[in-house]
């Protein structure tokens, strides 16, 4: 990693956000065919853009592209705290790709008036505003003023509540016109449960009624998104002209197929292909992949991270991985639910080079793909450290949230020597092993259909178990990702104190837990810590009226760790509803009222946002004589520029109102 000192991590913060910046080493190191590769793939990530925004609620694209009319054009006073106000809610809109936030999935609500915006739409020359045929600029302010300001329409993005009608209630456009039992009929008369091989049926459609009938709309080559996809299709053909490998060629052909024909099988044949290209120094995630913003688990959001291996940091989650079948065979989980022969794990550290789509601005920092059950079993999968965005995160983090709630100086001096370590071999077990381990029972469906609303909690949960259970293990040591024994106790310092403490950070008085990572932590440590009360294996202490949870024993942590595996193993294998529902809403759901107002005001006095995200690099061609000469790299620094350089170069998709 190239550890300039000039180069700024941080680039701005607003409302509960933080901007960040990441650099891409290695990239100029590229051959000038593994760059021009790059750059097909960068352009071919941002062209999707559009379907992402889309995809979270159906007047987004309206209400962006009226935001950036308003600031492209508008020359009136941009001093006032209205147009500072006006300025926060786009950058968070831009942030969520949406008008829903990103994390808690609720509508951002405007800090200006309905009149102040309402000038501001009318002062913008109707030209250069989002106006439909025939449409004037106050009946374009009178469509948007409830989607926008009132807090009763479309009010949350994904609904989770077991008592509701999650599809009616989410503002998600994955469904038009149907009710929860609609569309889960509708599928459970699809689905062949017999199918050894089976499509993941809903990934790539909006299901909607027309006509008292329901209907498939598919994201696909003249189909919906059809403008968005063609531009996909025409990047993704350049790159399998710049392949590095025949096998890497092949995957990029077959994903094209799919995009142009819509067809399940051939996403599964890429799939399959993208897992078997493992020599490949570039790569890429492309479609629609992630199921988490659709309340019952079918559809997925686009995604898009392009990538270059790196190669020193690589050996070390390659390690874990090369010993897959090893903390399968010594799992505590039953041996029923063992996979008696894993195949095809490869594990990678990878330098992004852009994100879009679900992956960005907020990043994940790991992946595992694919998410077939079954290609997973029979072909294996890739796992993923996003090296050097977890290391612009730890350059831009912040010491005093580690010392306001650690009880002592030992526990800041363990956090100092090993955490950014044991963060990331912690995510690497989640995703190579985790999200890797267990099988499910023959005869059972799939665990987005058994365990519903609460399948991508559990399954959060089951791969966090995973990596807590091993992380103190000698076999880490043994095959040189851990320096010592030692080391572990910071992450699980850290995992204990996010999940009962410092991820209410993230939530409103009043409101519960709703996201699936958020609900994972809080599940876990709550669970370990109701467990192990009577023998203080985690102790709630008080000093100075500021509480502290301290981790007493952490071999019977482990234990307990373990213990909650197993059980969360048989849920995902079995299929078991209930018992999912009653972990999660137990242990998942509900919030410390007392704790969480403790954690807004301690966190008050140390003026750090909640959320982080980046800023992209920028990638262009050197064009000389018609051929890439070159492809050079840039680190834009100011984030509304970026998100204008966006609207102005990968705004394919119409709009309607």
């Amino acid at each position: 990693m190239n550890k300039g000192k000039k180069f700024n991590y941080i680039a701005e913060q607003f409302a509960d956000i933080q901007i960040l910046r990441y650099q891409v080493p290695g990239f100029n190191e590229l051959t000038l065919k593994q760059k021009e590769l790059v750059y097909y793939l960068y352009e071919a990530a941002l062209s999707g853009r559009d379907i992402f925004y889309d995809q979270n609620y159906k007047n987004n694209l309206l209400v962006r592209r009226t935001l950036e009319a308003i600031i492209r054009n508008y020359n009136g006073d941009k001093d006032s705290a209205d147009w500072k106000n006006f300025m926060v809610y786009t950058k968070r809109v831009w942030f969520s790709n949406g008008i829903h936030h990103h994390y808690s999935t609720k509508k951002i609500m405007p800090g200006f008036s309905k009149e102040y915006f309402a000038e501001l739409v009318k002062d913008i020359d109707g030209g250069k505003l989002p106006l439909q045929k025939g449409q004037t600029a106050d009946e374009l302010v009178k469509f948007l003023i409830p989607v926008i300001f009132d807090p009763a329409v479309d009010p949350q993005k994904v609904v989770l509540d077991h008592n509701a009608d999650v599809i009616k209630l989410s503002a998600t456009n994955f469904y038009n016109g149907l009710t929860q039992k609609e569309a889960e009929n509708y599928y459970a008369e699809k689905i062949d449960h017999k199918e050894p091989h089976p499509v993941s049926y809903g990934l790539n459609s909006q299901l909607t009624k027309e006509d008292g009938k329901i209907i498939e709309r598919k994201w696909m080559l003249g189909g919906m998104y059809s403008a968005a996809i063609e531009k996909i299709i025409y990047w993704l053909s350049k790159a399998a002209s710049a392949a590095e490998t025949e096998q890497q060629k092949k995957a990029f052909e077959k994903l094209i197929d799919f995009y142009k024909t819509g067809d399940l099988k051939k996403w599964d044949e890429y799939n399959i292909l993208w897992v078997q290209d493992t020599d490949s120094h570039v790569d890429a995630v492309n479609g629609f992949i992630e199921v988490y913003n659709d309340p019952l688990g079918y559809r997925g959001s686009y995604e898009s991270i392009v990538s270059i291996k790196d190669l020193e940091a690589t050996k070390r989650i390659k390690a874990i991985a090369e010993h897959a079948q090893w903390f399968e065979d010594n799992s505590p989980i039953d041996d029923k639910f063992k996979k008696k022969n894993v195949v095809g794990i490869s594990a990678k550290v990878i330098t992004v080079v852009v994100e879009c789509g679900d992956a960005s601005p907020s990043t994940p920092i790991g992946i595992n793909l694919p998410n077939a059950n079954w290609i997973r079993k029979e072909h294996g999968s890739k796992s993923v450290n996003l090296g050097n965005i977890v290391y612009a995160y730890d350059k831009a983090a912040s010491q005093e949230v580690l010392k306001e709630f650690s009880y002592s100086q030992e526990e800041i001096d363990l956090a100092n020597e090993y955490g950014t370590l044991a963060d990331n071999l912690e995510t690497d077990m989640h995703e190579v092993i985790g999200h890797a381990s267990g099988q499910i029972m023959p005869g059972i469906e799939t665990p987005k259909q058994t365990l519903k609303n609460y399948a991508s909690a559990i399954e959060e949960t089951r791969a966090d178990l995973v990596a807590l259970y091993y992380l103190p293990d000698q076999k880490l040591i043994d095959i040189g990702v851990f320096p010592n024994n030692i080391a572990y106790k910071t992450e699980y310092n850290k995992f204990i104190k996010n999940g009962l403490m410092l991820q209410l950070f993230r939530i409103k008085p009043g409101e519960n837990i709703e996201e699936a990572h958020m609900r994972c932590r809080q599940l876990i440590s709550r669970w370990v810590y109701e467990k192990g009360k009577a023998e203080r294996t985690i102790e709630k202490k008080t000093r100075d009226g500021k509480a502290y949870f301290i981790i007493n024993d952490y071999e019977k942590l482990r234990k307990l760790f373990g213990q909650l595996l197993k059980e969360v193993q048989r849920i995902t294998s079995e299929g078991d509803y209930v018992a999912a529902k009653n972990l999660v809403e137990t242990y998942g759901v509900k919030v410390d009222e007392e704790l969480h107002k403790e954690v807004l005001e301690r966190y008050s006095k140390l003026n750090i946002a909640p959320y982080k995200g980046f800023i992209n690099p920028v990638l262009k061609p050197v064009i000389e004589n018609g051929n890439i000469a070159d492809v050079v790299i840039e680190y834009p620094e100011d984030f509304t520029q970026q998100m204008l350089y966006y609207a102005e170069n990968y705004s394919f998709l119409p709009v309607k109102n």
